[in-house]
């Protein structure tokens, strides 16, 4: 089995929410964080053969990363063959799957959908940006004044430097809050819906990737 760049990368972003991986027979990688507030799924292009379990996932592709096109062998139950050619070759062993904190089996889905927008590459990069530049901590969905604007800042300060960005339209009047450490999302546009449950959607099609994130119980709808 050779792993795309695409899957690869979705690997790599995935080591962000979770740094262990069960993977599951099929076309399918999911994950969750150790505090269960963000998931991620994503439909991959290879069929992956067996479930196996890695514990630790950087190293798991850095060991990959070391050949320049390996050639993956997951039919062992103990331990992944990496290969290339005739010459070079290691192995790297599976975890027992019961030590690593794995998504329910359950598909996930929004209870409902209050609020949908896109949002596009470049204003995801400069909200994370600014966030990052100015240290602000919180990014907030709100609905006011007829529009639908992604401001991060720090809302437990009343004097808080923020970045502002208009998606949408909206009738409504609403604030839905993430905290930025948990938007994880891998590098691109997304499809975003919101519930009033209190969790949101980002879909990103280029990569058929999908992130639920849990919003801080203060958020509101009205």
């Amino acid at each position: 089995m050779k792993l795309s760049d695409k899957t690869r990368t979705i690997l790599k972003n995935f080591t962000e929410i979770n740094q262990s991986l069960s993977f599951k027979e099929g076309k399918k990688l999911r994950t969750i964080s150790p505090m269960q507030n963000v998931l991620a799924e994503a439909e991959i292009e290879e069929e992956i053969p067996s479930n196996f379990a890695i514990y630790d996932l950087p190293q798991f592709l850095n060991a990959i990363d070391l050949y320049t096109d390996p050639d993956l062998d997951v039919s062992s139950e103990q331990y992944a063959s990496i290969k290339e050619g005739t010459h070079y070759r290691s192995k790297y062993f599976f975890s027992d799957p019961d030590v690593i904190i794995a998504p329910p089996d359950k598909q996930m889905k929004l209870p409902s959908e209050e609020v949908n927008f896109s949002i596009e590459h470049n204003q995801l990069k400069n909200l994370l940006k600014s966030a990052d530049i100015l240290g602000l901590p919180d990014l907030s969905v709100v609905g006011e004044n007829g529009v639908v604007k992604l401001i991060v800042s720090d809302r437990r300060n009343e004097t808080s430097n923020d970045f502002c960005v208009i998606v949408g339209a909206t009738d409504h009047i609403f604030s839905f809050n993430f905290k930025v450490e948990n938007i994880k999302l891998i590098k691109g546009s997304y499809d975003v819906a919101i519930s009033k449950s209190n969790l949101g959607r980002f879909h990103n099609k280029f990569y058929n990737l999908t992130y639920f994130i849990a919003l801080e119980p203060d958020s509101t709808y009205e």
